[in-house]
């Protein structure tokens, strides 16, 4: 054991060095720091270098975790506030013990114990930290009890309602057999090594990293039932539970030892706000788009530009895939409180933001899907305003395509997906050195969208050519928010693009579009068409070498940008051989949002297969606003008929009371006419009021589908995502 412990610490370290190659992006996320010193509370320790959970392992020795327990309210209200509503205790008592999938007590395990300086419990393993779930720390304060598994990552072992819900429903979930392969992973059955024996330490540690509150009123048991009902924590606990199954045969690895990518990000808020008085408690409608980040000081200027790096190698013959990003992005608000007042905060009243990933394992399935949980940074904005606010993001699982590899020496071309994260806006108050967690000033819902078009390997720069005299199927969702008659407006637009070899853009799109007027009425304006000509040119990057060509791209109306200034429509990117393309509409004539475009296929429509969905659906009627995200749902086609099952996590604002929802999960399971669409690569599907239609690109691997929904006062709009599952 204690070669596996100090085998963990060596893969981990590998893991950091091997996530780079992309300078201007992820460097700019590895170079974040913890700004101060942890702290026992995290709730006095707030910075952008952490994913929310502050360590308190930092005076360990390998073998030890340090033990907090956390309690609801109702347990102890008089004990010291922390993170989440819930209060430090120390425990009355403690025990350690190895489990079953009936979580049973199978005996104690040889441990010893000491106290800290400040009172808290320190565990040694003598034979190193153990890695499989069935192991667990179980501690009671009065009559509640609780427990975590002693698998860590960090060793500062919180036990609380979160760590419960994970023990009670991970273990409990699978059967006998089930464990023991996961045991058989982790301790290196046959000498084989398995990259996922890591999954329960990342696991037991990224459940803390969620900004969901607990009622001060709530017990134990009515703080299990709040998270169970919260569809987006539930969700991620079960689908990392499904992961941990994965064998060492499922983990394969990129082609290339290294590729960085541009990304494209779309993010479609639904939060509620409470930062200004007069209209505390109204709901909000966001949006976040993908932009370049400026960055000056006394040494010159600097670029960070939105990107994904994949890096893999064989660490103790175990395939490693290691992922990073780094997405600076713009952000638009629209506030509507009841009574139908609506407040504009456009994207000059908010300091330009980072999503930002740590870096970490994935697992790449069948060259075509990658695999992982993933844990994203805190930020802080305002460091010099009066009003300092930190930014929160929940974990979530990434299910993302992978294109299949041209060969071994470069990487997938691209890296496409959506999932659904949930985060906090708080007022941060300075406390010396520290910056401390003040009142909550937004809730906000997030469904995403990310694509991630590869670079050119090496020195190698992009070669635009590869756009000259190409068709193209589009599609596009954006918002345009406003302060005049129509503050809200939400679009979507399908058609065809062809370049010509000077880059002029001739489009050709049908556009629907639901708009929302400043009495709160909801009106769907008839379907119109658009025959506009852009342009389209590259956008080269400035890197600490120089400027170089990695295949980002303006789009304007008729003037081409400089590789410094805004376009007039966006800016995206392309893949290196040029058949796959996405924007960041940014201030453009259509809104704010993102278009996607494919090559038109030659070959037709799929007739069977089974498709991951992914995507984003806004509806809204007179008194609702709703952000419906379509979390790894299925669409199976067979012949003239499809079938779209699965989960969808629901928001809801309703307007009158100020009331926003926390994420619940609804189950859809919807029949569809399917057939091919009026153009060359294009399919629709439609049952009932509902109709998707778009195009496949030419191996019938993805789907773009923009989503139209009617019906009496309620309308939809969205765009989703489907990838074909190996």
């Amino acid at each position: 054991m204690h070669l596996k412990h100090g085998l963990w610490i060596s893969l981990s370290a590998l893991l950091l060095a091997g996530c780079g190659s992309g300078e201007d992006a992820i460097d700019g996320a590895r170079a974040q720091t913890n700004d101060f010193a942890a702290a026992k509370n995290p709730l006095d320790d707030f910075s952008s270098g952490s994913t929310g959970d502050s360590s308190n392992a930092g005076d360990l020795e390998p073998n030890e975790v340090r033990i907090t327990m956390e309690v609801p309210g109702a347990v102890a209200p008089d004990a010291e506030v922390t993170r989440r509503n819930l209060r430090i205790v120390q425990p009355d008592t403690l025990s350690v013990y190895t489990t079953n999938t009936s979580l049973q007590n199978l005996g104690g395990v040889d441990v010893t114990t000491r106290e800290d300086a400040e009172g808290f419990t320190i565990i040694a393993f003598p034979d190193g930290q153990p890695l499989a779930p069935d192991m667990v720390i179980e501690a009671t304060y009065g009559n509640a009890r609780m427990r975590a598994f002693a698998a860590d990552s960090d060793r500062d072992v919180k036990i609380n309602p979160f760590s419960e819900y994970l023990v009670r429903n991970t273990l409990a979930s699978y059967t006998p057999g089930e464990l023991e392969t996961i045991r058989d992973c982790v301790n290196d059955a046959g000498g084989e090594l398995c990259l996922n024996k890591y999954v329960w330490s990342t696991l037991a540690d990224q459940v803390h990293d969620f900004e969901i509150d607990i009622p001060g009123n709530l017990d134990v048991s009515g703080a299990l039932s709040l998270l169970k009902g919260r569809a987006d924590f539930a969700r991620y606990v079960a689908a990392m539970g499904d992961y941990a199954l994965l064998d060492e045969s499922s983990a394969g690895k990129i082609s290339a030892s290294s590729a960085d990518y541009n990304s494209v990000f779309l993010g479609v808020e639904l939060g509620q706000s409470f930062a200004e008085p007069s209209i505390s408690g109204t709901g909000l409608w966001g949006m976040r788009t993908a932009y370049e980040e400026r960055l000056e000081d006394s040494n010159g200027v600097g670029y960070v530009y939105p990107a994904l790096t994949l890096t893999s190698f064989d660490a103790f013959n175990i395939k490693v895939t290691s992922l990073a990003t780094d997405i600076p992005y713009d952000r638009e608000v629209l506030l509507h409180s009841e009574g139908n007042e609506f407040f504009l905060r456009g994207s000059e009243f908010w300091e330009q933001n980072t999503h930002s990933s740590s870096p970490g394992a994935a697992t790449l399935l069948g060259d075509t899907r990658l695999l992982a949980g993933r844990a994203l940074y805190q930020s802080i904005t305002g460091r010099d305003s009066a009003r300092i606010i930190g930014w929160t993001r929940n974990p979530y699982y990434l299910d993302a395509y992978t294109s299949p590899p041209a060969d071994e020496s470069v990487g997938p071309d691209r890296v496409v997906g959506g999932y659904f994260t949930a985060g906090k806006a708080i007022e941060l108050e300075s406390d010396g050195e520290a910056l401390k967690r003040g009142p909550v000033l937004e809730n906000h819902y997030l469904s995403a969208l990310e694509l991630n078009l590869l670079r050119p390997a090496g020195e190698a720069e992009f070669d635009a050519d590869v756009l000259d005299n190409r068709s193209y199927n589009v599609v596009y969702l954006a918002s345009r928010f406003a302060d005049n008659t129509t503050p809200l407006a939400i679009e979507s637009g399908l058609g065809t693009w062809t370049i010509d070899a000077d880059g002029n853009v001739t489009q050709a799109l049908e556009i629907a579009t639901v708009n929302r007027d400043n009495s709160g009425a909801v009106s769907r304006a008839p379907a119109a068409a658009v025959a506009t000509d852009w342009l389209i040119s590259p956008r080269a990057s400035i890197l600490s070498t120089g400027e170089r060509e990695i295949g980002r791209l303006n789009l304007n109306i008729s003037t081409a940008s400089g590789n410094e200034e805004k376009p007039d429509v966006g800016v995206g990117a392309s893949t290196p051989d040029g058949a796959f393309l996405a924007f960041n509409l940014d201030d453009s004539p259509f809104g704010d949002g993102v278009l996607v475009a494919a090559g038109q296929a030659a070959s037709a429509a799929p007739e069977s297969g089974r498709y991951r969905v992914q995507g984003i659906s806004v509806d809204v009627s007179g008194g609702t606003n709703e952000l419906r995200h379509f979390d790894n749902a299925e669409l199976v086609i067979e012949g003239g008929i499809a079938t779209l099952s699965g989960e969808v996590i629901s928001v809801v604002n309703t307007v009158n009371g100020n009331e926003v929802t926390t994420p619940s999960e609804t189950v859809i399971d919807t029949n569809l006419a399917y057939g091919a669409g009026p153009g060359p690569g294009t399919v629709s599907f439609s049952g009932g009021n509902l109709v998707l239609d778009g195009f496949f690109t030419e191996d019938h691997s993805q789907l773009y589908l923009r989503l139209n929904r009617t019906g009496t006062g309620s309308h939809a709009i969205g765009l989703l995502l489907a990838t074909r599952i190996p």
